[in-house]
């Protein structure tokens, strides 16, 4: 076996973008769609007070509102008893038994002893299944799958956070990628990271134990846990860092189904020394040691046991709480499954109870090696988690509303984040500001944090002077509203002060030491502290922050912050005379209520001034329906301001009519009109909408129906009668990268490029029509499936056609090519016959292919235009008039030869550049080897998923945008790779292509789809299914030839797969 050595060195960290991204798609994915892809069944939060705890509650609620929870999962905000701390171990047994008695008041059938478990007697366990009155409750809870994040306790050393709760902090990370969105928050990178380890629980019922000041980027995908056991997730760290952290000591060999990550845990030490790492063996061959994480696992029977625990701790609790103990979760809970901890653990609070109860299951480490581990311990750790290493992903303005740069001065790596700054501000390098509102005066220095500060339009003081106020360099300012006060607190402190540390250990206030603070300001002692005794003295307990006039509160803070001008005995006077409070006094006085109305009405005011400026003076290319959810949350106005958005529509048209595309105007009208709940209205501008993009379509192509420009298509066909009859046969294409940026709207107002090739199948062309005049007058048509049409005037043929007109395709070619206009077929008929021979809902872009054979041949029979490129507009007019949409890559992956790279450039007309590609014998060779081409058995329709796309992107959804931009680079990619004959990289552009495709839409694949691609995997180096997806074919890329043929015998011997897989070749002649 390996050591562990040369496995941790095999592995770097976490790219942090690519993790997060990752992480992101699947959390998107399991909200959308949660019953293929497996979601939390609860998320529960610890809170430090019942206040604290319905913050928490109305932040859960948005994160379900802005899709960061699934509708379905069980959101719960637990509070510590009677505001007590009890620690992290008896909350989360607190946890558990106040979701288990939240889920047995939902469950269908009432939980016998449910009502009164809480008095229970912790021996009742002892009893038998059959008598215990508890046995129901734990069976409730037992099969869930459940999220606990820990959240509770106050944040000494981040103090501005507080009011929100630090795993509510903003970090901004990935914002641009969704910047009509919600600020991001740690939580809500903490549940994306969290959405991947689900699938390491399967249906094996437990509880993922996270907290909330720590994000930890890494591959959670590849988890494995061990069955009945509790697990926690270690990462090696250098002997440094580790003596102020726990530690785990792990056995050197795992078990034998995991060779790599997963060791029993022999020890638990709490920042160990030196001495103690190399007395416990906790040392690893490359002179690291492993980090707990504080990521905990609980499964299976470790997590009845636990579970049953829970359900009768109150006595536990009581006593806890009786005696003004703590019971910790890293220390004493986990000690109770590692036995070399439990004779020190019997002594501590409930130790006995602990071992007895849980002693019996094993704990093992899983080691994340690519861990990296973002901790938001203090203010100036999370300053350089947003200015470090990770600032490009930092989105540095993100719902904000600034002043231009001549008349402000804003530093560019400042992050102004759900803020208003208004002229005559100025901001230092790398510093944040979040929530709040600067007025003119304000001047903030670098490194330094501003959250939820609303300084007031003055533009003088009391004096007749100019309004100013300076916050220094590495200073944090934040206002707090206060229970039973109109009055908002202004609290400031310095960056690196640590609240914890006394006067007698040189603490500090405002960087400063306190025996400096206190001389300078005339201050004494027991103006702030009282009586308390000199050692405990310190920031969190000063009486230092006044409640006063806000003008008087600002004056007070630059005095006390040592910058002011003004003469210190008045304003000492008036520090001394005013009422005062702690940061600790003022943990316990948060108006939560208040705070959460005030920070809700700013972000909706916010909104509304980006809508405003959008409807007035822009392109409308913002997420107007998104912005429009945020104002609705300002109960009291948000429809009223809605409506007055809604007014303004009648003259978007008119507003940029040369620019402004008719389609994305209706598109935003339609938005207000749901906004506002005028639903009489929207069916009627649903139909505006897709008429437009037709309508665009035909414009874009120099192809409009009532003018009758179809010129280009029209020939010299003889009057005289002779018989001609002309045959079209195409290959199918499938497509590697790039689908959905040749769809109109988007092919028409921005860049697509599309990697795809011509294929036969089962030794043919699949596709064909055949066409024929006809001595008499009149129309036949007639297709595979035996169904026949006759029409005797050909001109009588109008659109729009039924949905379930089996012929609604030729009569469109008919119309594109403008032969029902043509005299001749006033005395000659026509016969028309099509064919596709492969499954229905194949997704290799029959319909597209069928209409450019049945266009191509029509063009033929009258001496038209049938050039490829002409037939290849006239079909993107035809799928409007059809009513199906679709773009312009199928009937080029058709008409033209061989392995193509396509793009499009915008414009009238819209113009196409097919780039076929060179292939060498060898790549040939090589892909034919090594690519199958499977059917399903899954049908799909395209004009179904293609619909909710175009209507995303009309509505400007930010992360569809992004993610067709990204399948444009890839498509450049897969071209060169192929051209390289690198067909390993061709795998990997076909899995992210497949991701992004299901962050289009979810539905694009299914739980047969999945089952599938998971079961040749192993096999694969990429896959995805072709077309816009849903079902159809699949392409497998195999890792080898070898791998394709096994993977061939196994798919046609396996009954859990009624698939076929197909023979084909590259079809290089036309």
């Amino acid at each position: 076996m390996e050591s562990r050595s040369q496995r941790s060195s095999t592995r770097s960290k976490a790219d942090l973008s690519t993790t997060l991204r990752r992480a992101w798609y699947h959390l998107r994915l399991s909200v959308r769609d949660p019953t293929r892809v497996q979601t939390w069944d609860a998320i529960v939060l610890t809170a430090a007070s019942p206040e604290q705890a319905d913050l928490y509650h109305l932040q859960l609620n948005r994160a379900k509102r802005m899709g960061r929870i699934a509708p379905s999962t069980v959101t719960l905000a637990v509070p510590d008893p009677q505001g007590q701390r009890i620690g992290s171990g008896a909350a989360t047994l607190n946890a558990i038994l106040a979701l288990a008695e939240h889920l047995s008041v939902f469950s269908s059938s009432p939980v016998a002893g449910s009502s009164n478990c809480n008095s229970i007697s912790s021996k009742s366990h002892e009893r038998s299944n059959n008598e215990n009155p508890l046995m129901p409750l734990v069976d409730l809870i037992s099969k869930k799958h459940i999220l606990l994040l820990h959240a509770g306790g106050d944040s000494k050393r981040v103090p501005w956070a507080n009011p929100m709760g630090k795993i509510f902090l903003p970090l901004p990370y990935l914002a641009a990628d969704d910047p009509d969105g919600p600020v991001p928050l740690l939580f809500d990178h903490i549940l994306a990271i969290a959405s991947c380890a689900r699938q390491a629980f399967k249906n094996e019922g437990g509880m993922f134990i996270m907290t909330g000041d720590v994000l930890p980027c890494f591959d959670a995908f590849s988890m494995v846990f061990p069955e009945d056991t509790a697990s926690i997730v270690t990462v090696p760290i250098t002997l440094d860092i580790a003596s102020n952290h726990g530690v785990i000591v792990a056995s050197h060999s795992g078990p034998p189904n995991d060779k790599c990550s997963v060791f029993l845990v022999e020890n638990l030490l709490q920042k160990p020394s030196i001495e103690e790492l190399v007395e416990n063996q906790a040392i690893l061959d490359d002179g690291r040691t492993l980090l707990d994480t504080g990521i905990i696992a609980v499964k299976g029977k470790a997590w009845v046991d636990l579970v049953m625990l829970a359900c009768s701790s109150q006595p536990m609790i009581s006593e806890l709480l009786q005696s003004k103990q703590e019971m910790s979760l890293y220390e004493d809970l986990v000690a109770a499954w590692v036995p070399a901890k439990h004779e020190w653990l019997k002594p501590r609070p409930l130790g006995e109870e602990l071992v007895a109860r849980l002693g019996k299951q094993k704990m093992f480490s899983y080691c994340a090696y690519d861990l990296l581990f973002l901790h938001f311990g203090t203010s100036s750790e999370v300053l350089d988690h947003l200015s470090g290493t990770s600032s490009g992903l930092v989105g540095k303005r993100h719902l904000c509303s600034i002043p231009a740069t001549t008349v402000s001065d804003i530093a560019a790596s400042a992050i102004i984040v759900s803020s208003k700054i208004v002229p005559g501000v100025s901001i230092g390098e790398e510093s944040l500001v979040y929530d709040s509102c600067i007025s003119t005066g304000v001047q903030i220095g670098s490194q330094s944090i501003v959250v939820g500060v609303n300084v007031p339009e003055v533009q003088t003081m009391v004096s007749g002077n100019p309004f100013r106020f300076i916050l220094p360099d590495r200073h944090c300012l934040w206002e707090v509203p206060l229970v039973g006060r109109n009055e908002r607190v202004i609290v400031y402190c310095g960056l690196h002060d640590n609240p914890k540390i006394s006067l007698s250990k040189d603490g500090t206030f405002c960087g400063r030491p306190w025996k400096k603070v206190l001389s300078d300001l005339g201050i004494h002692d027991a103006d702030l502290w009282g009586g308390i005794e000199k050692k405990d003295m310190c920031l969190w307990n000063a009486k230092i922050f006044p409640v006063i006039s806000y003008s008087e509160m600002l004056q007070l803070a630059s005095w006390l912050m040592g910058i002011s001008n003004q003469q210190n005995e008045s304003l000492l006077c008036l520090w001394k005379s005013s009422d005062r409070i702690s940061l600790e006094e003022l943990h316990r006085s948060i108006d939560f209520s208040n705070m959460w109305l005030g920070s809700t009405n700013h972000q909706a005011d916010l909104a509304a001034g980006i809508v405003a400026a959008c409807l007035n003076f822009g392109l409308l290319g913002r997420n107007l329906s998104q912005l429009c959810e945020e104002i609705l949350q300002k109960e009291a106005s948000g429809l009223v301001i809605c409506k007055e958005f809604l007014s303004l529509c009648p003259t978007l048209e008119a507003q940029n009519p040369q620019i402004l595309p008719k389609s994305r105007a209706h598109q935003v009208h339609l938005d207000l009109l749901r906004a506002c709940n005028v639903e009489e209205m929207t069916s009627e501008m649903e139909q505006k909408v897709w008429a437009a993009v037709a309508d665009e379509t035909a414009s874009a192509v120099r192809y409009g129906f009532k003018e009758n420009a179809a010129s280009a298509s029209h020939g010299t066909f003889e009057q005289d009668f002779h018989n001609r009859k002309v045959k079209v046969e195409l290959p199918v294409r499938v497509d590697f990268v790039g689908g959905w940026s040749d769809t109109p709207p988007w092919s028409l107002e921005r860049s697509g490029c599309v990697l795809n090739m011509a294929i036969t199948l089962e030794g043919s062309l699949p596709i064909g029509t055949c066409v024929e005049t006809t001595k008499n007058s009149g129309l036949l048509i007639s297709d595979d499936a035996g169904n026949e049409l006759y029409i005797d005037d050909i001109s009588s043929i109008a659109h729009p056609f039924d949905s379930n007109d089996p012929f609604r395709l030729v009569k469109s070619a008919l119309l594109v090519t403008d032969i029902i206009n043509e005299k001749i077929f006033q005395s000659t008929g026509l016969q028309i016959k099509t064919w596709a021979n492969v499954p229905r809902g194949s997704g290799l872009g029959t319909s597209s292919i069928l209409s450019a054979a049945v266009v191509k041949a029509l063009l033929q029979i009258i001496d038209g235009d049938y050039s490829n490129e002409n037939v290849t507009r006239l079909v993107l007019v035809l799928e409007q008039v059809m009513g199906t949409g679709g773009g312009w890559q199928d009937q080029i992956g058709g008409l033209y030869p061989g392995i193509k790279f396509t793009s499009s450039f915008p414009g009238i007309p819209l113009r196409l550049q097919v780039n076929p590609l060179l292939a060498s014998p060898q790549l040939i060779k090589e892909l034919q080897r090594r690519l199958l081409v499977v059917f399903t058995g899954q049908i799909r329709v395209a004009h179904q998923v293609l619909q909710k796309v175009v209507i995303r992107y009309l509505q400007r959804d930010n992360l569809l945008v992004s993610s067709i931009r990204r399948l444009v680079e890839l498509a450049k990619i897969g071209r060169e790779a192929l051209m390289n004959c690198e067909i390993d990289e061709l795998g990997d552009v076909m899995m992210e292509a497949w991701r992004l495709h299901q962050e289009l839409d979810p539905y694009c694949s299914n739980e047969f789809v999945d089952k599938l691609f998971a079961f040749c995997d192993p096999y694969c180096h990429g896959y995805k299914l072709v077309g816009a997806g849903g079902g159809g074919f699949a392409l497998l890329l195999a890792k080898t030839s070898d791998s394709a043929n096994e993977l061939r015998h196994l798919l046609t011997e396996n009954s859990d797969f009624d698939v076929k897989v197909y023979d084909w070749e590259i079809y290089l002649l036309i």
